[in-house]
């Protein structure tokens, strides 16, 4: 207990930059992810053809080689400068997106082609037959694999750790560096991620609860 309360400045922003990180890149994943699985399931080819890209590129990419390029390659670029927290989010985000975007279209399939075809019938185009008819009844089968995507993304997060962005996996660093004992110092960093997770877990049994009765 002495670890983390003689520590608790370094426990304290640690922890909340890793909230923010994972808030901000679930935010930009999910909406990034839901309009690439919308391109997936396009009728046009070559749209199909660019979601399918960007999913076989970023998914089959190590997450550490995103944060590399989008911390160091990328400003050589002179597009934008990033700090080292956005690089992160950025790095996060579009990382995330593949895996959302394989989410969403697995949703998506799942729901009778029936469905859209009488959107289609009664005028509806392909963007209000997604938004309004497919997509709100794909949401109720995603709920359990897209809850393992944002745990996964939180864990993530440690990542940027190593890449100057101070959040809950550096703190063992400076905790080797006061002198306090680095194994405690991961168990309590342990415990605070399965603090952060749990709210996950239970939101995630609410909603399967809530739409299995809907169904």
């Amino acid at each position: 207990m002495d670890v983390l309360l003689d520590n608790l400045d370094l426990y304290g922003p640690g922890f909340l930059n890793t909230i923010k990180l994972f808030v901000f890149s679930a935010i930009g994943a999910l909406v990034l992810g839901t309009i690439l699985a919308m391109l997936r399931v396009s009728p046009v080819p070559i749209l199909r053809a660019a979601g399918a890209a960007y999913v076989t590129l970023f998914r089959n990419t190590p997450l550490t080689l995103l944060f590399f390029f989008f911390v160091f390659a990328f400003p050589l670029l002179d597009v934008v400068e990033l700090s080292y927290f956005s690089a992160a989010v950025v790095a996060l985000t579009v990382y995330t997106a593949a895996f959302v975007c394989e989410v969403v279209r697995s949703g998506i399939n799942t729901v009778p082609v029936g469905q859209a075809e009488a959107a289609r019938a009664v005028g509806l185009t392909f963007g209000q037959t997604l938004g309004q008819v497919v997509l709100p009844q794909a949401a109720r089968s995603v709920v359990p694999p897209m809850m393992s995507t944002m745990i996964a993304l939180l864990k993530n997060t440690t990542i940027a750790a190593g890449f100057s962005v101070v959040e809950a996996g550096a703190i063992q660093n400076y905790l080797s560096e006061r002198g306090y004992s680095v194994m405690i110092g991961l168990l309590w960093v342990a415990l605070g991620f399965v603090l952060l997770i749990t709210p996950l877990t239970l939101l995630q049994r609410s909603l399967e609860k809530r739409w299995s009765v809907a169904r």
